[in-house]
């Protein structure tokens, strides 16, 4: 059925309840330091919180991905942070995990230890990430990451052209259809002609078009730089509204997967979000 998926067992798409994805991450570098868990027992227990929260999944990170600034840490390191972070949930939380990372080292890593689901915000532009994900039997999350030079796209097209290259690429690869999900990549792309709190507005507000690449969408809005850019709040600590917000119209615009640090408050905007979108299909 086109517009389904099932990641690790968690089924998304159309007709189906919107999940919550929590995101952790052992990188003291990421830019929400809230979401940042360096020991175990402090990493074990938000974790088990976000579940009792309401979480379907839970994200692990153990490199900085954000687009401003090249991350410092390699591929030895990034493994063996997300190896033990994976290790660690993968043993005592009931909720499948997932590993975000572009490269097949941490990847590999990540799968030996446990995790069910890669979020790869590269769009498998490493053949070996692809690879590993079809031997595993892995669901995938998958970004269309920017190019290099500005596109001379408008924001939806652009990112509905790269999202389509990287289902081919995972296509190529012989991963199925059902275990992908597709992120439009909400507060990459930094090096557009247009202000990227305009870019991401833009790509929010016309995710109806995405849909026709057939696969469901996972939305990551919380606490991201283009909210700060238009409530003037600069820190991190100070964008939940407008978290909760844009999580809000993401749903109501068709997303089936929400990233998020704060699992209780956006399970209750998801949740109302729906209610509203489901009756509008009923009048």
């Amino acid at each position: 059925m086109p517009h389904r998926a099932i990641l690790a067992g968690v089924a998304l798409g159309r007709d189906l309840p919107v999940a919550v994805m929590g995101a952790l991450n052992v990188s003291p570098e990421s830019f929400h330091a809230g979401s940042v868990h360096i020991e175990r027992d402090d990493l074990l227990a938000a974790a088990l919180a976000m579940v009792d929260a309401g979480a379907a999944l839970i994200d692990v990170g153990a490199r900085s991905t954000a687009p401003y600034g090249a991350s410092t840490v390699g591929d030895r390191e990034e493994r063996e942070r997300l190896a033990r972070a994976v290790d660690l949930l993968a043993a005592k939380v009931p909720v499948p995990i997932s590993a975000d990372t572009t490269r097949p080292g941490p990847a590999r890593a990540a799968l030996d230890a446990g995790a069910r689901v890669v979020n790869d915000v590269s769009g498998l532009r490493d053949p070996e990430v692809a690879a590993l994900v079809c031997e595993r039997g892995a669901g995938a999350i998958l970004m269309g990451f920017p190019n290099e030079a500005p596109s001379r796209l408008s924001p939806v097209a652009s990112v509905k052209t790269l999202l389509h290259e990287a289902l081919e690429r995972a296509q190529a690869a012989a991963i199925p259809d059902e275990r992908i999900v597709l992120d439009p990549g909400i507060g990459f792309f930094r090096g557009e002609s247009v202000p990227w709190d305009e870019w991401d507005t833009a790509v929010l507000a016309g995710l109806g078009e995405l849909e026709a690449l057939g696969r469901p969408l996972c939305i990551g809005v919380s606490r991201k730089s283009f909210l700060g850019a238009i409530i003037g709040r600069p820190r991190t600590e100070d964008r939940l509204a407008g978290s909760l917000a844009a999580t809000a119209v993401a749903v109501w615009n068709g997303a089936s997967l929400v990233r998020t640090h704060d699992v209780a408050e956006t399970l209750d905007a998801v949740r109302i979000a729906e209610r509203i979108r489901r009756a509008r299909g009923t009048l």
